[in-house]
Protein backbone atom coordinates (compact mmCIF):
# COMPACT_ATOMS: atom_id res chain seq x y z
CA UNK A 1 0.00 0.00 0.00
CA UNK A 2 1.51 3.30 -1.06
CA UNK A 3 1.67 5.51 2.08
CA UNK A 4 3.27 8.10 3.95
CA UNK A 5 7.08 8.72 5.80
CA UNK A 6 7.22 11.21 8.96
CA UNK A 7 9.43 14.01 8.07
CA UNK A 8 8.85 16.18 10.82
CA UNK A 9 7.12 17.18 13.89
CA UNK A 10 6.35 20.29 15.87
CA UNK A 11 4.19 21.10 19.02
CA UNK A 12 3.00 24.17 20.84
CA UNK A 13 1.34 24.53 24.74
CA UNK A 14 -0.41 27.42 25.71
CA UNK A 15 1.06 29.66 28.60
CA UNK A 16 -0.94 28.67 31.13
CA UNK A 17 0.28 25.43 33.32
CA UNK A 18 -2.19 24.22 35.93
CA UNK A 19 -1.34 21.57 37.77
CA UNK A 20 -3.37 18.93 40.03
CA UNK A 21 -3.25 21.05 43.25
CA UNK A 22 -4.41 24.30 40.70
CA UNK A 23 -7.51 22.05 40.14
CA UNK A 24 -8.11 20.78 43.75
CA UNK A 25 -8.95 24.53 44.11
CA UNK A 26 -11.49 24.51 41.47
CA UNK A 27 -13.23 21.69 42.11
CA UNK A 28 -13.42 18.70 44.51
CA UNK A 29 -10.47 16.46 44.06
CA UNK A 30 -6.66 16.49 45.00
CA UNK A 31 -3.25 15.82 43.47
CA UNK A 32 -3.24 12.04 44.96
CA UNK A 33 -6.98 11.04 43.70
CA UNK A 34 -6.12 12.54 40.22
CA UNK A 35 -2.49 11.18 39.65
CA UNK A 36 -3.46 7.59 41.14
CA UNK A 37 -6.46 6.91 38.76
CA UNK A 38 -4.84 8.68 35.94
CA UNK A 39 -1.24 8.85 35.93
CA UNK A 40 -2.31 12.64 34.93
CA UNK A 41 -0.19 15.38 37.35
CA UNK A 42 -0.57 18.60 35.38
CA UNK A 43 -2.24 19.93 31.92
CA UNK A 44 -2.03 23.22 30.39
CA UNK A 45 -4.95 25.50 29.41
CA UNK A 46 -5.18 28.74 27.07
CA UNK A 47 -5.33 32.01 28.73
CA UNK A 48 -6.05 35.24 27.04
CA UNK A 49 -5.19 35.80 23.18
CA UNK A 50 -4.73 31.48 23.02
CA UNK A 51 -6.88 29.50 20.95
CA UNK A 52 -6.65 26.00 19.74
CA UNK A 53 -6.06 28.04 16.24
CA UNK A 54 -3.14 29.64 17.56
CA UNK A 55 -1.59 26.80 18.56
CA UNK A 56 -2.18 24.80 15.46
CA UNK A 57 -0.19 27.52 13.57
CA UNK A 58 2.35 27.58 15.75
CA UNK A 59 2.85 23.81 15.74
CA UNK A 60 2.69 23.80 12.25
CA UNK A 61 5.30 26.45 11.82
CA UNK A 62 7.98 24.15 13.86
CA UNK A 63 6.84 21.16 12.17
CA UNK A 64 7.76 22.85 8.68
CA UNK A 65 11.23 23.68 10.57
CA UNK A 66 12.03 20.50 11.75
CA UNK A 67 10.81 18.30 7.63
CA UNK A 68 12.65 21.15 6.08
CA UNK A 69 10.28 21.18 3.63
CA UNK A 70 9.31 24.94 2.59
CA UNK A 71 5.55 26.30 2.64
CA UNK A 72 5.29 26.46 -1.23
CA UNK A 73 6.03 22.40 -1.60
CA UNK A 74 2.91 21.77 0.58
CA UNK A 75 0.51 19.96 -1.45
CA UNK A 76 -2.34 19.58 1.17
CA UNK A 77 -3.45 20.21 4.74
CA UNK A 78 -5.91 18.24 7.31
CA UNK A 79 -6.35 19.46 10.90
CA UNK A 80 -8.17 17.26 13.19
CA UNK A 81 -10.20 19.10 16.04
CA UNK A 82 -13.23 18.68 18.18
CA UNK A 83 -12.41 22.18 20.54
CA UNK A 84 -12.38 24.80 17.26
CA UNK A 85 -13.33 28.05 18.03
CA UNK A 86 -15.33 28.31 14.95
CA UNK A 87 -17.51 25.78 12.72
CA UNK A 88 -16.53 27.27 9.54
CA UNK A 89 -14.22 29.05 8.72
CA UNK A 90 -12.49 25.36 8.98
CA UNK A 91 -8.98 25.00 11.27
CA UNK A 92 -7.47 23.71 8.00
CA UNK A 93 -8.38 27.27 6.46
CA UNK A 94 -7.29 29.42 9.00
CA UNK A 95 -3.94 27.36 9.46
CA UNK A 96 -3.87 27.75 5.72
CA UNK A 97 -3.99 31.53 5.21
CA UNK A 98 -1.76 32.25 8.43
CA UNK A 99 1.14 30.32 6.76
CA UNK A 100 0.40 31.72 3.53
CA UNK A 101 0.36 28.10 1.59
CA UNK A 102 -0.69 28.39 -1.76
CA UNK A 103 -4.20 28.93 -2.51
CA UNK A 104 -4.39 25.77 -5.22
CA UNK A 105 -4.39 23.51 -2.48
CA UNK A 106 -7.09 21.27 -0.46
CA UNK A 107 -7.69 21.87 3.20
CA UNK A 108 -10.01 20.92 5.47
CA UNK A 109 -10.99 19.68 8.87
CA UNK A 110 -11.44 16.18 10.34
CA UNK A 111 -13.37 15.12 13.25
CA UNK A 112 -13.10 11.63 14.93
CA UNK A 113 -12.19 13.19 18.50
CA UNK A 114 -9.50 11.71 20.26
CA UNK A 115 -9.05 9.47 16.63
CA UNK A 116 -8.86 12.51 14.49
CA UNK A 117 -5.48 12.66 14.35
CA UNK A 118 -5.22 9.24 12.56
CA UNK A 119 -8.41 10.04 10.35
CA UNK A 120 -6.51 12.78 9.29
CA UNK A 121 -3.26 11.61 8.33
CA UNK A 122 -5.41 8.74 5.94
CA UNK A 123 -7.21 11.38 4.63
CA UNK A 124 -3.87 13.47 3.98
CA UNK A 125 -2.55 10.21 2.48
CA UNK A 126 -6.03 9.63 0.14
CA UNK A 127 -5.49 13.50 -0.89
CA UNK A 128 -1.84 13.49 -1.80
CA UNK A 129 -2.85 9.66 -4.02
CA UNK A 130 -5.17 11.99 -5.67
CA UNK A 131 -2.54 14.58 -7.04
CA UNK A 132 -2.61 16.78 -4.24
CA UNK A 133 0.99 16.81 -4.36
CA UNK A 134 4.16 15.26 -2.44
CA UNK A 135 3.68 16.85 0.89
CA UNK A 136 1.34 16.75 3.56
CA UNK A 137 0.72 19.36 6.73
CA UNK A 138 -1.59 17.40 9.37
CA UNK A 139 -2.56 19.45 12.64
CA UNK A 140 -4.38 18.36 15.86
CA UNK A 141 -5.09 21.35 17.79
CA UNK A 142 -7.60 21.13 20.69
CA UNK A 143 -8.73 23.71 23.40
CA UNK A 144 -10.99 21.50 25.36
CA UNK A 145 -11.19 23.69 28.07
CA UNK A 146 -13.29 25.61 26.62
CA UNK A 147 -15.66 22.45 26.51
CA UNK A 148 -15.12 21.48 30.25
CA UNK A 149 -17.92 21.71 32.80
CA UNK A 150 -15.39 22.72 35.81
CA UNK A 151 -18.01 21.65 38.06
CA UNK A 152 -17.44 18.05 36.86
CA UNK A 153 -14.50 16.80 38.71
CA UNK A 154 -15.19 13.58 36.86
CA UNK A 155 -14.30 15.12 33.23
CA UNK A 156 -12.65 18.65 33.86
CA UNK A 157 -9.86 16.97 35.51
CA UNK A 158 -8.79 14.50 32.48
CA UNK A 159 -8.16 17.29 29.98
CA UNK A 160 -5.59 19.47 28.42
CA UNK A 161 -4.95 22.28 25.44
CA UNK A 162 -2.45 21.61 22.88
CA UNK A 163 -1.29 21.25 19.36
CA UNK A 164 0.81 18.72 17.75
CA UNK A 165 1.61 18.74 14.09
CA UNK A 166 3.39 16.33 11.23
CA UNK A 167 5.05 16.74 7.86
CA UNK A 168 4.58 13.55 5.83
CA UNK A 169 5.28 12.60 2.49
CA UNK A 170 4.09 10.40 -0.18
CA UNK A 171 6.26 7.03 -0.64
CA UNK A 172 5.06 4.76 -2.83
CA UNK A 173 7.48 1.88 -1.37
CA UNK A 174 6.36 2.83 2.73
CA UNK A 175 5.60 0.25 4.57
CA UNK A 176 2.35 1.40 5.81
CA UNK A 177 -1.55 -0.28 7.10
CA UNK A 178 -4.66 1.51 8.07
CA UNK A 179 -8.14 0.14 10.38
CA UNK A 180 -10.80 2.57 11.08
CA UNK A 181 -14.20 1.79 12.99
CA UNK A 182 -16.87 3.29 14.77
CA UNK A 183 -19.64 2.45 17.44
CA UNK A 184 -21.86 5.11 17.07
CA UNK A 185 -22.06 5.20 20.93
CA UNK A 186 -22.95 8.52 22.85
CA UNK A 187 -20.32 7.57 25.60
CA UNK A 188 -18.94 10.86 25.21
CA UNK A 189 -20.42 14.14 23.65
CA UNK A 190 -20.47 17.76 23.79
CA UNK A 191 -22.04 20.85 21.83
CA UNK A 192 -25.21 20.98 20.01
CA UNK A 193 -28.08 23.37 20.77
CA UNK A 194 -28.75 22.50 24.47
CA UNK A 195 -25.53 21.24 25.75
CA UNK A 196 -22.21 22.52 25.24
CA UNK A 197 -20.58 21.35 27.89
CA UNK A 198 -18.57 17.27 27.34
CA UNK A 199 -19.87 14.37 29.26
CA UNK A 200 -18.43 11.43 29.44
CA UNK A 201 -19.05 7.90 30.86
CA UNK A 202 -15.81 6.84 31.80
CA UNK A 203 -16.02 3.05 33.00
CA UNK A 204 -17.94 2.75 29.07
CA UNK A 205 -14.80 4.26 27.75
CA UNK A 206 -12.32 2.23 29.93
CA UNK A 207 -13.43 -0.92 28.93
CA UNK A 208 -14.02 0.36 25.13
CA UNK A 209 -10.08 1.79 24.94
CA UNK A 210 -8.72 -1.30 26.38
CA UNK A 211 -10.85 -3.77 24.02
CA UNK A 212 -10.27 -1.51 21.58
CA UNK A 213 -6.11 -0.54 21.47
CA UNK A 214 -5.11 -4.48 21.75
CA UNK A 215 -7.16 -5.11 18.64
CA UNK A 216 -6.04 -2.24 16.39
CA UNK A 217 -2.75 -3.47 16.94
CA UNK A 218 -3.07 -7.32 16.03
CA UNK A 219 -5.05 -5.90 12.99
CA UNK A 220 -2.53 -3.77 11.51
CA UNK A 221 0.23 -6.80 12.48
CA UNK A 222 -2.04 -9.23 10.38
CA UNK A 223 -2.06 -6.50 7.49
CA UNK A 224 1.53 -6.41 7.20
CA UNK A 225 2.65 -9.54 8.42
CA UNK A 226 4.56 -8.30 10.96
CA UNK A 227 5.22 -9.35 14.70
CA UNK A 228 5.03 -7.67 18.13
CA UNK A 229 8.18 -8.20 18.29
CA UNK A 230 9.09 -6.40 15.13
CA UNK A 231 7.45 -3.25 16.21
CA UNK A 232 9.80 -0.82 17.76
CA UNK A 233 7.03 1.45 19.49
CA UNK A 234 3.18 1.89 20.26
CA UNK A 235 2.02 5.14 20.44
CA UNK A 236 -1.82 5.99 21.56
CA UNK A 237 -3.77 8.48 22.21
CA UNK A 238 -2.77 9.43 25.77
CA UNK A 239 -5.91 9.33 28.15
CA UNK A 240 -5.26 7.59 31.17
CA UNK A 241 -1.91 5.27 32.75
CA UNK A 242 -4.22 2.49 33.53
CA UNK A 243 -5.29 2.43 29.77
CA UNK A 244 -2.17 2.15 28.23
CA UNK A 245 -1.14 -0.36 31.11
CA UNK A 246 -3.80 -2.95 30.25
CA UNK A 247 -3.44 -2.44 27.05
CA UNK A 248 0.12 -3.72 27.20
CA UNK A 249 -0.68 -6.29 29.31
CA UNK A 250 -3.22 -7.80 26.78
CA UNK A 251 -0.38 -7.08 23.98
CA UNK A 252 1.97 -9.13 26.21
CA UNK A 253 4.84 -6.04 25.43
CA UNK A 254 6.70 -4.24 28.08
CA UNK A 255 4.88 -1.29 29.11
CA UNK A 256 7.80 0.85 27.63
CA UNK A 257 6.73 -0.09 24.25
CA UNK A 258 3.98 2.40 24.87
CA UNK A 259 5.04 5.88 25.35
CA UNK A 260 3.83 8.03 27.56
CA UNK A 261 3.60 11.80 28.14
CA UNK A 262 0.16 12.20 29.80
CA UNK A 263 1.15 13.22 33.47
CA UNK A 264 2.62 16.17 31.76
CA UNK A 265 -0.10 16.94 28.97
CA UNK A 266 -3.08 15.08 30.06
CA UNK A 267 -5.57 13.99 27.33
CA UNK A 268 -5.19 16.25 24.70
CA UNK A 269 -7.75 14.54 22.22
CA UNK A 270 -6.60 14.64 18.28
CA UNK A 271 -3.41 16.26 19.67
CA UNK A 272 -1.97 14.08 22.17
CA UNK A 273 -0.44 11.39 19.08
CA UNK A 274 1.06 13.96 17.35
CA UNK A 275 2.60 15.88 20.65
CA UNK A 276 3.79 12.63 21.59
CA UNK A 277 5.51 11.44 18.55
CA UNK A 278 7.18 15.52 18.57
CA UNK A 279 8.22 14.81 22.26
CA UNK A 280 9.81 11.02 20.75
CA UNK A 281 12.08 13.24 18.11
CA UNK A 282 13.51 15.71 20.63
CA UNK A 283 14.13 13.19 23.03
CA UNK A 284 16.26 11.26 20.45
CA UNK A 285 13.74 7.90 20.76
CA UNK A 286 12.17 7.65 17.27
CA UNK A 287 14.96 6.74 15.09
CA UNK A 288 14.63 7.09 11.39
CA UNK A 289 13.34 3.68 9.69
CA UNK A 290 11.75 2.52 13.18
CA UNK A 291 8.26 0.72 12.82
CA UNK A 292 5.23 2.25 14.83
CA UNK A 293 1.66 1.17 15.38
CA UNK A 294 -0.54 4.61 16.14
CA UNK A 295 -3.65 4.20 17.84
CA UNK A 296 -6.27 6.35 18.37
CA UNK A 297 -9.83 5.53 20.25
CA UNK A 298 -12.37 8.41 21.16
CA UNK A 299 -15.67 9.90 21.24
CA UNK A 300 -18.19 8.38 18.63
CA UNK A 301 -17.09 5.80 19.75
CA UNK A 302 -14.35 5.70 17.05
CA UNK A 303 -10.77 4.00 16.36
CA UNK A 304 -8.32 4.36 14.49
CA UNK A 305 -4.55 2.61 13.67
CA UNK A 306 -1.86 3.10 11.17
CA UNK A 307 1.51 1.49 10.97
CA UNK A 308 4.08 3.33 9.12
CA UNK A 309 8.11 3.92 9.92
CA UNK A 310 9.44 6.91 11.49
Amino acid sequence: MSGLRLLGTGRALPSRLVTNDDMSAIVETSDEWIASRTGIRQRYFCAEGESAETLAVQAAERALDDAGVAKEEIGCVVCATSSATYAMPSMACQVHHALGLAQNIPVMDAGAACAGFLYAVEMARCLTLGGAGRYALVVGSEQMSRVLDMTDRTTCVLFGDGAGAAVLALDEAAEYASVFGTTGDMAIRSGGVSHTCMTMDGQAVFRFAVATIPRCVRELLDKTGLTMQQLDWVVCHQANERILDASARRLGCAPEKLFKNLDRYANTSAASIPIALDEMREQGLLAAGQRMALVGFGGGLTWAGLMMRS
